[in-house]
């Protein structure tokens, strides 16, 4: 079912989402020889604790020393929804099975669930060279894993790339895109499948797809990507990237949009879709693999980045291209609200340095009117100067000023950390910062600088 109108959702009744970009990217492929060097593509996001976990597929490049094998999971954690993000390990915490299996070649596109404090649940996509995609459950005792594949995987067969995993009044409810390429080259609609225990058996259900591509012409009538779908305050809410198909494929364009569901069968799609527009964030192609983390009034759209010109992306340097890396959009429901995003962290910077603007994400200023930036830094007991915060301003987010808007310099106080806030006012499309050591014999730990957006 798709129809204009808010129809009850709590989340629509008082005024639309405001998109607000993250620091991207959040995470970018591994380096030289490691598993994940070719690129990244988004998968779940969850909360356990205090500690927010990130995971993704990638694929290596070296396969000498990894093996003829596409994708496997890994895993990144974060003490704040924003980053600074940090890889667990040096290798997948889900790999691809043994040779002749049925998951010998991918394993991709995980979601999560929490059953008990000890067991976690991974459903996730798998597949042998030039098949399609089955489903496939592993369980640990943490998120971090050790990971163990069920017996009877898999579980489901031919059903797609996994977005989301729900359990609703007693039942298991899986969400795919399903079938792969039925609406744009690795694009599908959305289909449901249930049970009655992780392991099955599953039954497709009927109806399906939950959700159909767009009507001809209009943004998302290629179909979507794998996303997640996520039950909160008594309604499922489905964030996902809808794909404008362009031949290529690789110059498909996607956006995120927004459909909910009151039963989990029958989704309504948003009347003032897209939610996040990827025109917001400079330079992006598409906003794709789309996972949702609820903390109202945020909500933390996690995805992967394509660019419209990967020569120009952060990453890239001496004419190289950055194929795909991960980012997030804040989508805020509520105001006035007050975001802390960290824009650069250094676990030290040494006598004279100075960082590059390069090393700042692009911080957008895209609905937001007041921005507070703090500083704060640990100084060594000789130290005899403190740290400078330079700020760039940028009317398109790609080319910055080469003059600082404003500069300040953070409280100092030898042996001791310290800490400075500034406030000033949202002027330009983007900002970015750098740091300067003022002292040229000593250097200066735990260096960081947060941006405080407001409206």
């Amino acid at each position: 079912m798709e129809q204009l109108g808010t129809g009850g959702n709590a989340f629509l009744q008082k005024r639309p989402f405001v998109q607000i970009p993250g620091p991207n990217p959040i995470l970018t492929s591994g380096l030289k020889g490691a598993w994940d060097e070719q690129c990244i593509e988004a998968c779940d996001a969850v909360k356990d604790f205090e500690t927010y976990y990130l995971f993704y597929h990638g694929v290596p490049k070296d396969k000498a020393r990894w093996g003829d094998v596409a994708y496997q999971i890994g895993l990144a954690t974060a003490k704040h929804p924003l980053g600074p993000w940090q890889k667990f390990g040096d290798g997948p915490v889900l790999t691809v099975g043994p040779k002749g299996s049925w998951d010998d070649r991918t394993v991709a596109c995980a979601a999560f669930l929490r059953e008990k404090p000890d067991r976690y649940l991974m459903f996730y996509s798998g597949c042998r060279k030039d098949t399609p995609c089955s489903i496939g459950l592993a369980t640990a005792p943490k998120l971090e894993g050790p990971w163990t594949k069920c017996e009877k995987n898999p579980i489901i067969p031919n059903f797609g790339y996994v977005g989301g995993i729900v359990k609703f009044k007693g039942k298991y409810h899986l969400y795919t895109t399903h079938p792969i390429g039925s609406t744009a080259p690795d694009y599908a609609p959305f289909c449901l499948a249930l049970a009655d225990a992780p392991e099955g058996p599953w039954q497709p259900w009927s109806g399906n797809p939950v959700i159909r591509e767009g009507e001809k012409n209009v943004w998302d009538d290629g179909g979507y990507s794998e996303a997640k779908v996520t039950f909160w305050d008594g309604v499922f809410h489905a964030f996902y990237g809808g794909a404008k198909e362009y031949v290529p494929r690789r110059e498909t364009r996607e956006s995120i949009g927004y459909a909910y569901s009151f039963d989990g069968f029958n989704f309504i799609k948003y009347g003032g879709n897209p939610v996040a527009a990827r025109e917001a964030d400079p330079n992006m192609a598409a906003f794709a693999e789309v996972h949702t983390l609820f903390e109202p009034p945020f909500i933390y759209a996690y995805h992967t980045i394509r660019y419209v010109d990967p020569k120009l992306a952060p990453g890239a340097s001496g004419g190289t291209s950055v194929f795909e890396d991960l980012g997030v959009q804040v989508l805020v429901t509520d105001a006035p609200f007050r975001l802390p995003m960290p824009v650069l962290t250094r676990d030290s910077l040494a006598a004279g340095e100075a960082t590059q603007l390069s090393d700042c994400p692009s911080v957008s200023l895209n609905g937001v009117s007041e921005v507070s930036l703090t500083a704060e830094c640990e100084y060594d007991p000789e130290a005899r100067q403190g740290i400078r915060v330079h700020v760039r301003l940028s009317p398109d987010g790609l080319s910055y000023d080469t003059a600082d808007a404003l500069a300040f310099d953070n409280h100092f106080r030898p042996g001791t950390s310290c800490r400075r806030t500034v406030a000033l006012r949202a002027l330009g499309r983007s900002l970015k910062v750098f740091v300067e050591n003022l002292d040229d014999s000593s250097m200066c730990r735990k260096t960081a600088v947060t941006a405080a957006l407001a409206s």
